[in-house]
């Protein structure tokens, strides 16, 4: 029986860590690990921490029976892994949780744009049943560009397949093989943009893809193109993308990032007070420009809030601690 301290947990987290690490002793903190809190994990073999609890050679100072350190978190950059290792402390994070997730929020908002939702829901609700504006389109036989095939962007492949759409993809590391298992075809990026009805993101921001949909890429859009984020905000320029909307390039934006949103490291953070207390995301979206515009649908960077996603995260975290005192480490970065 391992001594297992938790930071950064909610009531409902809780209760399922202790049905999911029966055998163990699980105590729980109130708010992020730090110097202070440290003392009251001090007899523990194991700390569960999430990216608020910063882990360096002063707070492991503070553990000495700490065996391991499990991240609820993919990002792992709050950890000084080399003060880790010096004290041979183990450390695991959740390295995935939310593809399916995000690539059905994506999904979401393609059917929400393709069938005009929103608009006929808002009619409707309103005691108005007339049709006319809301003439949708059908995404049998159009072409979906998928730019970047990781997890998340194969599993929008594979919705794309269901809906018997052509699929198109760009990635930087192309997969052949894939490729040819789910039945999609790579392309350039300027290819990609020429053929596609529908442009669906899904890249990582690194200094080289920040504002890769800008005014050159819209330039090269096939007209009327849909495009949906639900990546990072930054991959999209804003000032491009209205222009885009307006001279007709791009017919319909369904986003869930934008890109004066606060760093964010990880999607969970935008549950945590913490983090609603640095930044405002509420103001930032009410002074955007695009958030009052006809043809654009944003919803709150809330692609990744589903509860299995976050009992995921959970379950991950319980089977690396469980692995972890019976012998077999997982997950280790």
């Amino acid at each position: 029986m391992a001594r297992i301290t938790f930071f950064e947990t909610e009531e409902w987290e809780r209760d399922y860590l202790k049905r999911q690490l029966k055998g163990h002793a699980l105590q729980f903190i109130d708010g992020h690990l730090g110097v202070k809190s440290a003392s009251k994990a001090s007899t523990s073999d194991a700390v569960g921490i999430f990216i608020y609890s910063p882990i360096d050679a002063k707070i492991l100072s503070k553990l000495p029976k700490c065996r391991l350190i499990a991240t609820m978190s993919t990002g792992f950059d709050h950890i000084d892994l080399k003060a880790c290792k010096k004290r041979g402390v183990a450390v695991c994070n959740v390295p995935s949780y939310g593809e399916n997730t995000v690539a059905e929020h994506a999904f979401a908002l393609i059917l929400s744009i393709s069938r005009k939702i929103p608009q006929s829901a808002e009619r409707a609700k309103h005691g108005d049943f007339t049709l006319e504006g809301l003439r949708g389109f059908d995404l049998k036989g159009r072409t979906i560009g998928i730019l970047g095939t990781g997890k998340i962007g194969r599993h929008v492949i594979r919705m794309a397949k269901g809906f018997e759409m052509n699929v198109v993809a760009y990635d930087a590391f192309p997969d052949k093989l894939e490729a040819k298992e789910l039945g999609f075809t790579y392309a350039s990026f300027n290819k990609l943009l020429e053929r596609s009805d529908v442009i669906s993101l899904h890249l990582p921001l690194i200094p080289s893809t920040k504002h890769i949909i800008g005014a050159k890429a819209f330039g090269k859009m096939k007209r009327g193109c849909v495009l949906i984020n639900t990546a990072r905000g930054a991959l999209v320029d804003t000032h491009a993308l209205l222009a885009a909307l307006k001279d007709g390039t791009v017919s319909y934006a369904g986003l869930d990032v934008l890109e004066e949103e606060c760093e964010i490291k990880e999607e969970k953070e935008l549950l945590s007070a913490a983090f609603a207390r640095t930044c405002d995301l509420k103001t930032v979206l009410e002074n955007h420009l695009l958030l009052n515009h006809p043809r654009v649908i944003i919803t709150p960077h809330n692609a990744f809030n589903s509860q299995e996603a976050l009992e995921r995260i959970l379950d991950t975290t319980a089977q690396n601690i469980s692995s972890f005192f019976g012998g077999r480490a997982i997950n280790a970065v």
